[in-house]
């Protein structure tokens, strides 16, 4: 039996009566159980490719929003805030990816009596220009890399900041994210040759050409700060995810917390997150991401994710904390409960992304899945919308759940996360679950003695 739309009591409070999901995949099966256990009634979009997904067959309602590409259904405002209308749903939670940072449709969701579940319309404007971020986080006195606070407007002024700055330097789409919109430049000669390229290829990605420098960090850890903040200017930190193994800039798998962060390093990074927070009333969760310089362990501000993580439940098993349930109760106006003496962290945490691909060649590996066995036991959970002989289609991101355990300590969850990936039976398709057993069979990496090179060095003699 579904959920009727009713108004949920928080104390004095009321959260929302409906809530659409404007997602699919895992992450919009991972808020409509969170609205369940809320008691609020859930609305699934869907394109046409996804007819049979879990995330449609588990929510309360469900409407057709377009064809199989994004454009036409899942990065199609229009049709999901008539589908908001049409069934009366008086919120949408845009989980990540699409339209999670879009200011627009933030804003257009507020025009039409609809709550946006995350962050301001602000909010997602400040911290979504790079540049923009950059400026703001100067400004609240965080550590930033040497590099542009303002946009390149052409070549001739890159290769006088490059000069400044000193080789080698980041290429930076303004509006870029999800590792995309990056290139290392070593010389001038190469900066001449790859500017306009790498300008235009941001500008078809993102709607923006617009690029900055950035000092390149040689070794570097991605270690980023998960905050969560409320409109009455509560905010706490919840310590940080280490994603620093990562190909091609996209992370392959999470841990919390970082294996290279003492308390005092924890401490500081977790201040200077919120410093940058209180700088723009950030509202609901984010993630305030960072380079460690391995050599000395000083930290630089990259950019903020104003959204839910892909990467979050490494946070929410350390803590205990839902971070769904927060975003929405942040979202209602309720005030945040609790306070930043509540977070201690003392156990550890794994997430490696299950992908369906080809782990040989890196190449999607869509299909009917013909067999499947998920793993089990005490500290291990699986987020996934995959079933036996669901379809595996070939539209959209090729990550097809997360596998996440939870142990006392590191040694323990590398344990328990090799268990759990021998456990893990996928057939008929290809998956990346034999390349995370390499990784975690790998030296460097138990001895966290690596940086975001690992797989780099690590595909070179695995070849």
């Amino acid at each position: 039996m579904g959920i009727q739309g009713r108004v949920v009591n928080q104390g004095e409070q009321q959260l929302f009566r409906k809530v659409l999901i404007a997602n699919r995949g895992e992450i919009a099966l991972r808020v409509i159980r969170a609205c369940r256990e809320l008691g609020i009634a859930t609305v699934a979009v869907y394109s046409t490719a996804d007819e049979h997904s879990l995330h449609v067959k588990l929510a309360d309602e469900a409407v057709c929003i377009g064809p199989p590409h994004s454009k036409l259904s899942y990065l199609n405002i229009a049709n999901i805030l008539s589908a908001a209308d049409i069934t009366g749903a008086d919120a949408v939670h845009p989980g990540y990816g699409f339209l999670s940072e879009n200011a627009e449709f933030a804003r257009l969701c507020g025009e039409c009596n609809v709550h946006f579940i995350g962050p301001t319309t602000a909010n997602i404007a400040a911290m979504g220009e790079k540049t923009m971020a950059r400026k703001i986080a100067k400004e609240a006195g965080v550590p930033l890399l040497p590099g542009t606070v303002s946009a390149v407007p052409n070549i001739a002024a890159a290769l006088r900041e490059a000069d400044q700055i000193g080789y080698p330097v980041i290429l930076k789409a303004a509006a870029g994210g999800g590792g995309r919109g990056i290139h290392i430049v070593y010389s001038a000669e190469q900066l001449k040759g790859s500017f306009d390229r790498v300008s235009s290829e941001a500008g078809a990605a993102f709607g923006n050409a617009a690029m900055y420098l950035e000092k390149y960090c040689e070794s570097p850890r991605h270690v980023e700060i998960q905050v969560l903040c409320d409109r009455h200017g509560n905010r706490i930190s919840l310590g940080e995810r280490d994603c620093t193994i990562q190909r091609r800039h996209q992370k392959l798998l999470e841990e919390s917390p970082s294996p290279i962060l003492d308390p005092n390093l924890r401490q500081q990074m977790g201040d200077a997150a919120l410093k940058l927070c209180a700088a723009v009333s950030y509202e609901n969760v984010g993630t305030v991401e960072f380079l460690v310089d391995n050599r000395d362990k000083k930290f630089y501000f990259m950019e903020m994710n104003t959204r839910i993580q892909v990467e979050h439940p490494v946070t929410e098993m350390v803590t205990g904390i839902d971070l769904i349930k927060e975003q929405i109760r942040s979202a209602a106006g309720i005030p945040l409960k609790l306070k930043q003496s509540d977070i201690s962290i003392d156990s550890h945490s794994i997430e490696c992304r299950i992908n369906a691909e080809d782990s040989e060649k890196f190449t999607p590996s869509p299909g009917k899945i013909t067999g499947l066995h998920l793993p089990g036991g005490f500290g291990v959970r699986v987020d996934s919308f995959v079933y036996d002989q669901y379809k595996v289609v070939p539209f959209y991101d090729s990550m097809i759940g997360k596998l996440i355990v939870h142990a006392g300590n590191r040694h323990d969850a590398i344990a328990k996360m090799r268990q759990a990936l021998d456990e893990f039976q996928i057939e008929g398709i290809k998956t990346n679950i034999p390349f995370h057993k390499k990784i975690l069979a790998s030296k460097k990496f138990r001895d966290a003695d690596y940086d975001t090179h690992f797989l780099e060095e690590f595909l070179s003699k695995t070849e």
